[in-house]
């Protein structure tokens, strides 16, 4: 049997996995335009964790969130004793700009995160978890029949209902852009890199690329601080 979470007449109260970056700050704002936003920012003993946390606590702090906005819960699921030591992510040295998206594949992420988030969720009551994969999105852990195949495993093993919602699975990250910009997503306190210099993008990594390349776009120029911004953001130079 699974047991459906009560609200009680409550506001819906949704987990989202919330690591500062672009995509992932943009759908706090957007599930917090329907109810109550639990960000959980999960640690793996990646490269760039640590900046993502400085300023996950700086963005959520803005004032755009304060209305819906729960504290931000830190899990850990790390990754380390079973990525080899010499895993890129691990060591901080990522693909460079013009390499391809799926050169970034780190094996199992979704599947850790959303197991780990779920058990979280059942024990506060929570049912929906929404994470951000794009159009587009090359792995195998980002596809609809992993969401919906894991989301019924975990309902059955915790015996509470998951239901993990993907808001921007037909969406372009210029799309993204646009739809956070229109919530006033404060983007100088956003990161999207693989490399950060302090709290700065590097300007060097793929997802760095992703991000110009997306603003460029857009027409709109990316406040965020850059370690290095390229010129030419077609070729990184």
């Amino acid at each position: 049997m699974v047991v459906e979470a009560s609200n009680d007449g409550q506001e819906r109260v949704t987990a989202v996995l919330c690591s500062a970056g672009l995509d992932s700050t943009v759908l706090v704002a957007h599930e917090g335009q329907d109810g109550a936003v639990q960000p959980v920012y999960i640690t793996a003993g990646l490269a760039w964790e640590h900046a993502e946390q400085q300023l996950a606590a700086r963005l959520l702090a803005a004032p755009i969130f304060k209305a819906y906005i729960r504290p931000l819960k830190l899990l850990e699921c790390p990754v380390d004793d079973i990525y080899p030591s010499a895993h890129w992510a691990l060591r901080g040295t990522p693909p460079t700009y013009t390499t391809p998206d799926s050169d970034v594949y780190l094996v199992g992420r979704n599947a850790l995160l959303l197991s780990k988030v779920a058990v979280y969720c059942a024990l506060n009551r929570i049912s929906r978890i929404a994470i951000g994969p794009l159009a587009g999105n090359p792995f195998p852990d980002a596809t609809p029949d992993f969401f919906s195949a894991i989301a019924r495993a975990l309902s059955l093993g915790l015996d509470h209902r998951i239901n993990i919602v993907t808001p921007f699975a037909k969406m372009k990250k210029e799309d993204v852009i646009r739809v956070g910009n229109t919530l006033g997503v404060p983007w100088e306190l956003t990161l999207s890199c693989m490399n950060p210099v302090e709290l700065a993008h590097c300007g060097r990594c793929s997802k760095c690329r992703e991000r110009l390349q997306a603003f460029a776009v857009t027409g709109l120029v990316d406040p965020a601080p850059y370690d290095f911004r390229p010129e030419d953001v077609v070729s990184g130079r």
